[in-house]
């Protein structure tokens, strides 16, 4: 942003934080607003100016305040916005692509450090250095962000947005405070449903069909900034949290680009969330993708489809850890305990008995050995019909 606009910009600022201390009167915008037409009733030079406490109800009264953020908006598209982004995971990447190509000043990309990865623990970048380093664009992999030196960094690139999508670290509020347009958050949940860790697995498991990504003002607490915009997108019956994700990835990357388009022109009114409906998606763990086969196979084939591509729910047979990729709740038949597998009678596919119904395995894999369809599983390795599979942590 050159320096004359950069100055009308910081300008317009302040006085958006001023009037946002005033309070408007009503009565006194209504009194200005009269008095403005009978000043304009009378000859040029005989109309005066209105007293400075009434322009400033008049102003008041017409939203001040969106005013000087339109002027915020004209300073900042003479030039493209000077933006920061911070992203990890594989959602993020579509979001950091779609900003390269969007015209605006990508100043440099921040993620996590380097991290062991793979049965040699060798260090590996993130899928957002990837697509950074092709980009041909800066990184930057800070341990923490809390550190003073960290923020001093960030303040010099003089950022007028930062977009963050999937980082993974705390924000500290000296970051926070950095550029004036704020830090916009891409998070893939409808919130104020699913704040946290895991929002793609956590509307999976509790069975909802609807889900989306809202684009939020950040501030400090867990993901429950004012928000800016939401798009919703159904669920698939047989969607699993993989899919949904790079769905989700898509369907964000897209929806930001607009979204700060709209919000550095003024056109978007950044909307509190409902704090009385907000729940939250912990972070995953391997243990919880364990089957308990007790449990109703409309929960079980949530859950498996919710656990992929991790940590992917197991149950165990003959000591070893069986992994269940993909599954189908289907009617079971009488006379099979939960967890006792055998073959229905319609199509000879291998079903395990639940608590409720049974799953169908459409797609498994043994520890060490390619995943492969239910069907071929029981074809090469026998005794696995009619075998009793381990719940709660007890191999079968």
């Amino acid at each position: 942003m050159q320096a004359v606009h950069r100055d009308i910009y910081d300008v317009a600022l302040v006085g958006m934080k001023v009037i946002a201390t005033v309070p408007t009167d009503p009565k006194q915008a209504r009194h200005c607003g009269e008095r403005e037409n009978e000043r304009k009733q009378q000859p040029d030079g005989a109309r005066g100016d209105l007293p400075a406490g009434c322009l400033l109800g008049c102003m008041l009264g017409r939203s001040l305040y969106k005013h000087l953020f339109d002027i915020v908006a004209c300073a900042v598209m003479v030039n493209p916005l000077r933006v920061l982004f911070f992203g990890t995971s594989h959602f993020a990447v579509p979001t950091l692509r779609c900003l390269s190509e969007s015209g605006h000043e990508l100043l440099a990309v921040y993620t996590q450090p380097d991290r062991p990865a793979g049965r040699g623990r060798k260090l590996r970048p993130s899928p957002v250095a990837m697509a950074a380093r092709e980009l041909g664009l800066p990184v930057e992999q800070p341990e923490r962000g809390r550190k003073a030196e960290v923020v001093e960094r960030l303040r010099g690139y003089a950022p007028d947005v930062v977009v963050l999508a999937a980082y993974g670290l705390l924000i500290p509020q000296a970051a926070l405070d950095v550029p004036p347009l704020g830090w916009l958050n891409v998070h893939p949940s409808l919130l104020p449903l699913y704040r946290g860790a895991s929002p793609v697995v956590a509307p999976i498991l509790q069975g909802d069909t609807e889900t989306g990504v809202t684009i939020f003002l950040m501030r400090a607490g867990l993901d429950n900034g004012p928000v800016l915009s939401q798009t919703r997108t159904p669920i698939g019956a047989d969607e699993t949290a993989g899919e949904l994700e790079a769905r989700l990835a898509r369907l964000g990357a897209s929806q930001l680009v607009e979204t700060l388009s709209a919000w550095s022109k003024g056109e978007l009114e950044p909307k509190e969330q409902d704090y009385d409906r907000a729940t939250y998606a912990p972070k995953l763990t391997k243990e919880e993708a364990l089957l308990d086969w007790s449990d109703s196979a409309e929960q079980l084939a949530r859950r498996v489809r919710a656990y992929n591509p991790w940590p992917v729910a197991y149950t165990y047979w003959q000591g070893e850890r069986l992994r269940i990729l993909r599954g189908e709740p289907v009617d079971g038949e009488a006379g099979h305990e939960p967890g006792e597998v055998y073959l229905l009678a319609s199509n000879r596919l291998p079903v395990v008995a639940c608590g409720e119904g049974a799953l169908a395995l459409r797609e498994v894999q043994l520890a060490g050995a390619r995943a492969v369809d239910g069907t071929s599983f029981v074809a090469g390795h026998a005794g696995f019909v009619g075998a009793r599979l381990g719940s709660a942590g007890e191999p079968g």
